[in-house]
C-alpha cells in the first residue's frame, strides 16, 4: 500500500492509501468538532439531514437511485466519537473501475456526491426543509432510546457518564434526548453553516487510484467549501489520575434477570507520552483477548461471569472492563477483576503469556490492511493522536513489548469508578 497525506486547503486534509488488494474503494468525508452536551445531539443529526437531497437530487429517492446507476456505491452517514472530538460525515464503498465496463469513473462520481452533500443540500428559502429535520429527529429520538436494549452498551454508558460527569467525554456521540428533543430546522440551518466553514475536515481514501489523482478529485469538487476562523482548540484533556482516593461506586436498576458490571480506570503516568502499542498489548494480556487474565481466571476458571472484556480508549486514557455476571455474583467477580490487574502489577506474567498476548495484538494489527472500513478508522484515530504510524508498524512494536513494560502500565492504572446494572429486586 502506498500512503500519501496533503492539506487540499486550510485545515482540510486527505489521507490515501492507493492499492489494489480491493474489489471496491473507500472514501470517507469526516468534519471534526468538539464534543459538547449542549450541541452533539443537533450535529449528530447533521449528516443524516444533509443525506435527505441535495440542490441537483432533491429526494432520498432520486439520490439512491443515483446511487444505483454507479453501480450500487453506498454513501451513509457516519458519526462517532473520537475521545473528546465528535467526527461527523460520509463513508462510501463502492465498485473499482477496473471491474466495471466502459471505465466508468466511480470514483470521480462518489467525490462529486459527496461534496454536493456537503456544500449543496435541498434546502427551502435558504433553510432545511423543516419536514427533513423534523423526521431525522423523531430517528435519532428512536436512536437514543433503542440503546437502552443493548445491556452490555448501556452499563458502559452509565459508567462513563458517572465516572467523566464533569468531562465532555461523558457525553454520547448521539447525545441527549433532552438535547435532541429541542432540534429545529432554523438553528440547525445556522449552526450547519457555521460549523462547515470553522471545522478541520478530513478525507481518506483507500483504493486503486494514486493519492495525487484523488487530491486533485476533491480539490475539484470542494472548490467552493466556506473557509473561516479554523477552531484550533480540539483536543481531549487526559486525566491522568481517578476523581477520587477510593473508587466512586454506581448502580441502576432494570428488569432483568442478569447483572451487568462495568468498572472504569484512568491508565495513569502511561498517558504523559503514550506507547500505544504497549497499551495494546496490555489490554490484550488484562481483558481483551480470550487468553487473557480476565477471560482464563474470571470466567474460564472461577465461572464468576458470563462474558467479559476489557477496552481501552488511547485517546482519553481510559479503560473499561464489562462482565456479564449473576446477580450475586457481584462482589466476588469485581474483586477478582481488580486481583488480576494487581497480578499485572506484581510481574506475575509468565513467558506464554507474553508470547501469546504479543502475537494476539501483532496479528490483529496486521488483520487491519484486510479491511477498507477497518483501514479507515485505524488511520482516523492516528489522526487526531498526530500520529502517522501503520498498522504493519504497529504490529512490528507490538511484538517488541517487553514484560516490564506491562508491569510500568499496570502500576499506574487507578481505579475510578464501578457501575452495577442489576434486577429490581436486589438489594
Amino acid at each position: 500500500m502506498e500512503y500519501y497525506r496533503e492539506e487540499l486547503f486550510p485545515f482540510v486534509s486527505l489521507t490515501a492509501l492507493q492499492t489494489d488488494k480491493f474489489k471496491s474503494g473507500c472514501l470517507s468525508a469526516t468534519l471534526l468538532t468538539q464534543l459538547d452536551r449542549e450541541t452533539a445531539a443537533e450535529y449528530a443529526v447533521l449528516p443524516y439531514v444533509l443525506r435527505r437531497g441535495t440542490t441537483s437530487l432533491p429526494d432520498m429517492r432520486a439520490f439512491s437511485a443515483r446511487l444505483d446507476g454507479l453501480y450500487g456505491a453506498v454513501i451513509e452517514p457516519r458519526v462517532r466519537k473520537l475521545g473528546e472530538i465528535q467526527g461527523l460525515g460520509f463513508i462510501s464503498r463502492f465498485s473499482e473501475d477496473r471491474y466495471l465496463p466502459g471505465n466508468p469513473g466511480v470514483l470521480e462520481e462518489v467525490i462529486r456526491l459527496t461534496a454536493d452533500l456537503w456544500l449543496s443540500p435541498n434546502t427551502r428559502g435558504g433553510l432545511f426543509q423543516s419536514a427533513y429535520v423534523d423526521s431525522e429527529r423523531q430517528k435519532l429520538l428512536e436512536r437514543l432510546a433503542a440503546m437502552r436494549n443493548d445491556r452490555q452498551g448501556w452499563a458502559l454508558r452509565r459508567l462513563v457518564e458517572n465516572m467523566c460527569a464533569f468531562e465532555p467525554y461523558a457525553v454520547s456521540a448521539y447525545g441527549s434526548e433532552e438535547e435532541a428533543e429541542a432540534i429545529h430546522y432554523v438553528k440547525l440551518t445556522k449552526d450547519y453553516r457555521t460549523l462547515l466553514a470553522s471545522s478541520p475536515m478530513e478525507f481518506f481514501y483507500c483504493g486503486s487510484q494514486p493519492g495525487p489523482r484523488v487530491a486533485d478529485m476533491l480539490r475539484e469538487a470542494l472548490m467552493l467549501l466556506p473557509r473561516g476562523e479554523i477552531d484550533l482548540e480540539l483536543g481531549t484533556d487526559v486525566r491522568l489520575n481517578a476523581v477520587e482516593a477510593q473508587p466512586r461506586f454506581f448502580s441502576e436498576e432494570m428488569n432483568l434477570t442478569q447483572g451487568n458490571l462495568a468498572v472504569g480506570f484512568r491508565l495513569g503516568e502511561c498517558m504523559e507520552d503514550p506507547d500505544e502499542a504497549a497499551i495494546r498489548v496490555f489490554n490484550g494480556l488484562y481483558g481483551e483477548d480470550l487468553n487473557s487474565k480476565l477471560f482464563l481466571n474470571v470466567r474460564e476458571k472461577q465461572s464468576l461471569c458470563y462474558d467479559v472484556i476489557s477496552s481501552v480508549d488511547i485517546l482519553k486514557g481510559i479503560m473499561t472492563v464489562y462482565a456479564g455476571i449473576d446477580l450475586d455474583k457481584y462482589q466476588p467477580a469485581l474483586d477478582e477483576i481488580l486481583h488480576q490487574l494487581d497480578l499485572i502489577r506484581e510481574g506475575e506474567i509468565t513467558e506464554e503469556e507474553l508470547t501469546a498476548v504479543r502475537n494476539f495484538t501483532a496479528a490483529k494489527l496486521r488483520s487491519v490492511p484486510d479491511d477498507c472500513l477497518a483501514l479507515e478508522r485505524f488511520y482516523l484515530r492516528q489522526t487526531v493522536q498526530g500520529l502517522d504510524a501503520s498498522p504493519l508498524e504497529m504490529a512490528a512494536l507490538a511484538e517488541s513489548v517487553t514484560r516490564d513494560r506491562l508491569v510500568e502500565i499496570a502500576r499506574g492504572v487507578e481505579t475510578d469508578a464501578v457501575f452495577f446494572l442489576k434486577g429490581e429486586d436486589e438489594e
